[in-house]
C-alpha cells in the first residue's frame, strides 16, 4: 500500500505546484508508481503545468459523488498519472474536508506514491488536502513574509495531528539577506529537508509545460528534488556530476544541513558518488 504526502504552502507564488511536478516526475524516474492530484478546487493549475487544460473527468466530479477516482486518472508523458481539477466550475463548490480523503483512499493500493497540490491559502481545501495525506512537506521561501504564512501552516498541521516530514526551502538566491537555514528551523521548529536554488531552467521548464526534473541538466536545483526523491522513498542517490567528486575531495566533513538532516531522518537514505 502507498502513502499519501501533502504538498503545503499557504501563501501564493512560492513555486507549491512546480515543487509537486518537480518531484513527481524525479519518483517516476526511480521507477515509482505516482499519482499527482490537485487539491485546489477552487483555483486548480497542476494539470495546466503538464499542457492539460480541460479534463474529461475531474476531482470535482469526484468530489460530487459522480465518477470514481480511478476514472478520473489522466496518464502523462512524464512517467506519473494526474487527477486534475475543473476550470470555470458553475458555482463555487465547498466539500467536507474529510471528503478528499474518502474518495482517494482506495489509490493507495494502485500507487507507491500519490502527491496532493494544496491551496495555497489556509481554507477547507487546504484542510482537505491536509487530512488526505499521511505526511506532509511545507514549502516556503526564505524571507520573513512567507516565513509567518509557513510558521501559521506548521501550527495548523500539528493541530490535526498530521506529521510535518520537513520543509522544502524555495527560490534560493544564496544572499546574505535571506533568512538562514538555522533561523528557519528555529523560528518553525520544522527540520529543512531540501533547498532548491533559483534558476531559471525551473520556469523555462514550466513554459515549456514539463517537469523542471524531466530529461534535464543535472544542475542544483534538479539533483535537490531528485535527493529529495530518494529521501521520501529510502533509497540512495548516485551523484555523477564531477563538481560532487571534487567537493568530497576538497570539503569531505562539510555536509550541508538539509543532507545532514536527510540522513538522520531516513537511515536507508544516502549519497554514492562515482569513483
Amino acid at each position: 500500500m502507498g502513502e499519501s504526502i501533502g504538498i503545503l504552502s499557504i501563501k501564493g507564488g512560492v513555486g507549491k505546484t512546480t515543487t509537486t511536478v518537480a518531484l513527481g516526475s524525479a519518483l517516476a524516474q526511480r521507477g515509482k508508481s505516482v499519482l499527482l492530484v490537485d487539491a485546489n478546487f477552487s483555483a486548480p493549475n497542476l494539470a495546466l503545468h503538464l499542457g492539460i487544460v480541460q479534463p474529461e473527468i475531474s476531482l470535482y466530479d469526484v468530489l460530487q459523488g459522480k465518477a470514481n477516482a480511478l476514472g478520473a486518472v489522466e496518464e502523462t508523458d512524464y512517467g506519473f498519472d494526474i487527477i486534475a481539477g475543473r476550470l470555470n466550475m458553475k458555482k463555487v463548490f465547498y466539500p467536507d474536508y474529510m471528503k478528499l480523503k474518502e474518495k482517494i483512499q482506495h489509490l493507495k493500493y494502485h500507487y507507491d506514491v500519490i502527491l496532493i497540490d494544496s491551496s495555497p491559502t489556509l481554507d477547507h481545501e487546504t484542510l482537505a488536502a491536509m487530512m488526505a495525506s499521511d505526511k506532509l512537506l511545507i514549502v516556503t521561501t526564505p524571507d520573513h513574509a512567507t516565513l509567518s504564512c509557513t510558521l501559521h501552516a506548521v501550527k495548523v498541521a500539528k493541530q490535526k495531528k498530521v506529521p510535518i516530514v520537513g520543509l522544502i526551502i524555495n527560490k534560493v538566491y544564496g544572499k546574505k539577506f535571506e533568512l538562514s537555514l538555522e533561523q528557519i528551523e528555529k523560528i518553525t521548529g520544522v527540520p529543512v529537508l531540501a533547498v532548491v536554488p533559483h534558476e531559471i531552467n525551473i520556469p523555462k521548464a514550466l513554459a515549456e509545460l514539463r517537469p523542471s526534473t524531466f530529461e534535464a541538466e543535472e544542475t542544483e536545483a534538479v539533483v535537490e528534488y531528485k535527493k529529495l526523491a530518494a529521501f521520501l522513498v529510502g533509497e540512495s542517490y548516485k551523484d555523477k556530476r564531477f563538481s560532487t567528486k571534487l567537493k568530497a575531495f576538497f570539503f569531505s566533513s562539510k555536509l550541508p544541513k538539509q543532507e545532514i538532516n536527510r540522513q538522520l531522518k531516513n537511515k536507508s537514505y544516502k549519497i554514492e558518488t562515482e569513483n
